[in-house]
């Protein structure tokens, strides 16, 4: 089948290397106009998340290039260390940068085609395909659309409705930037926090002459746009103008950063993640900004949805029902990790900030989070898809 997916970032050439061992001609339409090469570290745990990467023969290039984790030291204004999560803790079995992994999961997918600069505007479907219009004016008909593009998923929206009717804001946002390495930093993460409020500097791990500025914070949703960085950039100074320890060096460093990615910490809830010849996997079909496992999760509903269409040789009236059912609650219930992200990184009084650095100074409850972490991460029992390639 000649398969069309939305989005080339984790989800999408995971799925892209699957289908084409399956037999299957898969396309990724990708709006940015190269394979992002940024982003900040992304980890996988326990043995589902393993198992699935090294069943797609990615472990070895993946282990070349882990990061070994990131200790996250909050500290006060003068510096001083009040709480921290070791790196082996905070950085799962594999931790890896989010552009190595996009690049060596598209390189896992040989035979596929890559569509960079360009999205789908609008999908017709008719018995037999889809017909799919893009921004660059290409019209093309596919068996299968598959959105893989993301919390903002603009195939969600065009089969299923506005993002509004799925997409819910937690209470916070997240921004980033890169700047020049002024402190020396090497491995770890400095962490600071005022009531609502984070910033945090770390080292890169690839280039010491860079360090990675990331904040958090609360807030009511924010009307901006999404596309316009200068908008961001003035929220991000807006919100942090006024806060000690680095921040007016880090604001004043905001200005000059090339590119800033800001979000808002939100969750995906959409009780179907497929429609007639469209489905929806990771992010798109039950994302969380942080702190839901996403890319795990992304790595998994790949192998899964592919899987169930091998195993119903194509037919999409069969596999996409027995995708949701194998991989939904399993799914749903890593992504509710995200749901206490933004409380954790910037709870909203002293009291709260307080607490939380007690508590997490107590190595029961760091073995106890973690713990709820690998639990989810390892609750589920799949086929062995992969067996079907050889068939």
């Amino acid at each position: 089948m000649e398969i069309l997916i939305s989005g080339a970032s984790i989800a999408g050439p995971a799925l892209a290397h699957w289908l084409g061992r399956f037999g299957h001609r898969p396309t990724i339409v990708e709006v940015a106009p190269a394979l992002r090469t940024g982003g900040s570290a992304v980890d996988f745990r326990g043995e589902l998340h393993m198992g699935v990467l090294d069943k797609m023969g990615v472990l070895p290039a993946l282990r070349a290039m882990e990061t070994h984790g990131t200790a996250m030291r909050f500290v006060d204004a003068d510096g001083e260390r009040l709480m921290e999560w070791p790196a082996g803790l905070a950085g799962g079995e594999l931790e890896v940068q989010r552009g190595d992994l996009s690049r060596v999961l598209c390189e896992s997918a040989p035979g596929t085609e890559f569509l960079f600069g360009d999205r789908i505007t609008a999908m017709t479907e008719t018995p037999d395909r889809v017909s799919v219009t893009f921004a660059s004016g290409l019209q093309r008909d596919f068996d299968l659309v598959l959105g893989a593009d993301g919390v903002h998923s603009g195939v969600r929206r065009l089969a299923f409705g506005p993002e509004e009717q799925f997409v819910k804001h937690l209470g916070y946002y997240v921004g980033g930037w890169d700047v020049p390495n002024e402190w020396g930093l090497t491995r770890d993460m400095l962490l600071h926090n005022e009531p609502g409020a984070m910033m945090s500097i770390g080292g890169n791990h690839q280039d010491p002459t860079i360090a990675s500025a990331f904040v958090a914070f609360a807030s009511p949703k924010l009307r901006y746009d999404r596309h316009d960085r200068d908008a961001q950039k003035r929220l991000i100074r807006d919100r942090f103008t006024g806060m000690g320890w680095l921040a007016p060096r880090l604001l004043d460093l905001l200005d000059a950063a090339p590119d800033v990615w800001f979000d808002q910490i939100c969750r995906v809830d959409n009780p179907t993640w497929t429609k007639g010849r469209v489905a929806l996997v990771g992010d798109a079909a039950c994302g969380a900004t942080i702190g839901g496992q996403g890319n795990g999760t992304a790595i998994v509903s790949a192998y899964v949805l592919a899987g169930e269409l091998a195993k119903a040789n194509g037919d999409h009236r069969i596999a996409f029902p027995a995708y949701e059912k194998r991989i939904g609650k399993f799914a749903r219930g890593t992504q509710k990790g995200g749901d206490t992200t933004g409380k954790f990184l910037a709870p909203k009084t002293r009291t709260g900030i307080r607490a939380r650095n007690f508590l997490n100074n107590q190595k029961w409850v760091i073995d106890l989070t973690f713990k709820i972490a690998a639990d989810r991460s390892t609750n589920l029992d799949l086929p062995n898809y992969a067996a079907l390639a050889a068939s």
